[in-house]
């Protein structure tokens, strides 16, 4: 074979080669990427506090069943003298009749319906999530050692905070009852609400709570009976 034939021969194959060679680089630098490119992050719902309707007499009962579910629960319970037949007894019933509050993701959702004893989760068009601050209010009240109680829920009054003490940080509504000062901590989505009583001097007033109502008449009192530091 002529010698101009065999460099010609050589060079088509050469180029071949090469293009083969190409189109593989290119196949596999497309196969690393895919490899290599950065797995999406799976994205779990944030979990939010809710308000369960129990059955009956049942709160107790739910709220352990939640903890060995590891869901994070919450019972407020309030100590009552009760009477029995042939004597008296305290006794730790729950603050809310009919109502525990757990914290969970709506992926949960089905986990906490299909515990024994729980009948709903709370909400008008289905579940509805509770405002953080209201659970903290509720859960100082619990671990403050202070004496509290239900009270009937109210719209009326003014929207206080309290600055000092055990319950410093509590936000709720400034009533009077038998001569003395109150906050009623609420609980808007259940209708349930409970008191304690407090320290002028403790609170100072929210203004434009947005979501709570105020009544100037109970704001002037406040502000004309609270004594000035200025002055003492």
């Amino acid at each position: 074979m002529a010698t101009w034939k065999r460099i010609y021969i050589s060079r088509v194959l050469n180029k071949n080669v090469l293009a083969s060679n190409k189109k593989w680089e290119r196949m596999g630098e497309a196969v690393l990427e895919r490899i290599i490119r950065p797995m999406a992050v799976h994205e779990y719902p944030v979990a939010s506090w809710y308000a369960l309707a129990t059955r009956s007499r049942q709160e107790k009962l739910v709220r352990d069943r939640l903890a060995m579910r590891g869901i994070e629960q919450l019972l407020p319970l309030t100590r009552r003298l009760s009477q029995w037949s042939d004597r008296k007894m305290w006794i730790d019933e729950p603050l809310f009749s009919g109502f525990c509050f757990a914290r969970f993701s709506r992926h949960d959702q089905l986990v906490v319906l299909t515990l024994p004893g729980v009948v709903r989760i709370v909400g008008c068009h289905g579940p509805e999530s509770i405002p953080d601050e209201e659970i903290i209010s509720l859960q100082k009240l619990a671990v403050s050692g202070l004496d509290y109680e239900r009270h009937e829920y109210c719209e009326e009054g003014m929207f206080v905070e309290v600055i000092e003490g055990p319950l410093a940080g509590v936000r709720g509504t400034l009533i009077r009852n038998a001569g003395q000062d109150h906050v009623v901590v609420r609980v808007r989505l259940i209708h349930q609400s409970a008191s304690v009583q407090i320290v002028r001097s403790n609170i100072r007033p929210v203004l434009n709570a947005n979501d709570f109502p105020l009544a100037h008449n109970v704001r002037d009192s406040f502000f004309q009976n609270r004594p000035n530091p200025h002055s003492l």
